[in-house]
């Protein structure tokens, strides 16, 4: 049996891929290769692990025992899910998602409400309020404000035992 040694370019360590022949061809090692490691919507590039030249021709041939490099790369025509959240600002510069039904609370109204789950918005705008309402507590000036406000004489409506602010300044302070 002949093998191809192939590692991916994050790993240490290399794997045998065995096949029949003295050769074997980039398209199929490929193949193999996104079985064996349960691969689905990525492209691999391969490329000589000596001298970093990268195969380009799927109907190129890998001789026995050489050893190669892999390196995934997202398929053509795929968008990339890695997402990241930047924050949401309240205000008049905040719209909501236009689907055309006047009857769809507004995401300022949204940012007001208690039960979420069964206002009437669409499911981007109740996701925003909820990303926004559950962040307030943290990083709000609204929330720093009410804070200072319940320690000096306290404040309506602001519940201290559901910030993590007031109860470290609380345990500063004994």
């Amino acid at each position: 049996m002949s093998c191809v040694h192939y590692r991916f370019q994050s790993r240490l360590t290399y794997d045998s891929l065995q096949f029949e022949g003295l050769n074997i061809t980039v398209g199929e090692l490929k193949r193999q290769i996104m079985r064996r490691e349960r691969l689905k919507f990525c492209q691999l590039k391969i490329s000589k692990a000596q001298t970093d030249e990268e195969y380009t021709d799927d109907d190129a041939l890998i001789p026995k025992n050489t050893s190669v490099i892999i390196r995934r790369v997202p398929a053509a025509g795929l968008k990339s899910s890695n997402r990241r959240f930047v924050g949401h600002q309240a205000g008049p510069s905040a719209k909501s998602s236009q689907t055309g039904d006047s009857s769809l609370l507004s995401l300022e109204q949204l940012l007001k409400t208690e039960n979420l789950a069964e206002a009437k918005a669409s499911e981007e705008d109740k996701l925003k309020a909820v990303m926004y309402q559950s962040s307030l507590c943290y990083y709000s000036s609204r929330a720093a404000a009410l804070l200072r406000t319940s320690a000096s004489g306290g404040a309506q409506g602001f519940h201290a035992a559901s910030c993590w602010r007031w109860t470290t300044q609380t345990e500063r302070e004994s």
